[in-house]
């Protein structure tokens, strides 16, 4: 599975990364970013999807319906 985010939806509120720190990571310019491990991803486009573990599905599940800017989009 993949995940990404629209960053131009991105109200940078942070419950992503609460709910799965290790698929979303908020950076210096106050909005969400997807990563894997250490890398962070770009938004948009097949640069900016990044793979996570099945057992991280939960997460990003609930992270993309909590989400308030419903940004975060998960693709097969």
């Amino acid at each position: 599975m993949k995940v990404w985010i629209d960053q131009d939806l991105c109200t940078g509120d942070g419950l992503c990364e609460e709910i799965a720190p290790n698929v979303f990571t908020l950076l210096d310019d106050g909005l969400a970013y997807v990563k894997e491990g250490d890398k962070v991803f770009n938004p948009g486009g097949p640069t900016g999807l990044a793979n996570f573990p099945d057992e991280e599905l939960d997460g990003v599940i609930e992270a993309a319906e909590e989400c308030p800017g419903e940004c975060i989009f998960i693709e097969p």
